[in-house]
């Protein structure tokens, strides 16, 4: 069946951090010991703390508000300052040749975006990057209440988007997401690298 829609992830693929995204978790690991240092905290005293409102987060179950405040239980005044760095960790850089190539999808495809999100991202993204201008429509897990890769949002994604799943195809740097979008009914490519990530996601839409 004919691909109609290509659906993008954003950390690690639209967005890359400035730590090797083959371990997401090593640029928050790095600013928190930096931080504990600074403060006097114990190591792994940040997440141990913040682990489930960073959880809650990702399904929109708490606001930003709670986030702020629940830090500042740990961080007082420097709160603010630390969650800068954490947005700067969280946006990383744009891959600008994969946006250009996923703008360039339009009209010939409809185009999404499915992240495991957190909330606040969708203005923090705009304002970077304008991924709402980008493609055709968003699916943000703190939104939609529950994350990659529950098969559920991958098919909100094809609804939304009006197609079927195998009528769609998605982009992932995470193999379980990649294996989830499939199970799900989606093709699905994982990515490595742009050069190869836009030869398979070509050689789909040209089959």
């Amino acid at each position: 069946m004919k691909i109609r829609a290509v659906v993008f992830d954003i950390g690690g693929v639209l967005e890359l951090s400035p730590i090797s995204r083959h371990e997401p978790s090593a640029g928050m690991r790095g600013l928190d010991e930096r931080w504990e240092a600074k403060l006097g905290l114990t190591p792994g005293r940040i997440n141990e703390h913040m682990d489930a409102t960073w959880r809650a987060g990702t399904i929109g179950a708490v606001t930003l508000d709670e986030v702020h405040r629940e830090l500042a239980r740990l961080l007082g005044d420097e709160s603010e300052a630390y969650m800068e760095e954490v947005w700067a960790e969280y946006l990383g850089v744009l891959n600008t040749e994969l946006a250009d190539y996923l703008a360039g999808l339009r009209p010939r495809c409809t185009t999404g975006i499915l992240s495991n999100s957190f909330v606040g991202a969708r203005e923090r993204e705009q304002a970077a990057y304008g991924f709402e201008d980008l493609v055709d429509h968003l699916v943000y897990s703190h939104e939609a209440g529950m994350t990659k890769p529950d098969p559920a949002i991958y098919l909100l994604t094809c609804e939304r988007l009006g197609v079927r799943p195998e009528e769609t195809v998605f982009l992932d740097d995470v193999e379980p997401y990649v294996a989830g979008a499939r199970a799900a009914g989606l093709h699905a490519v994982l990515y490595r690298d742009n050069a190869q990530a836009i030869t398979a996601l070509n050689t789909l839409l040209n089959s």
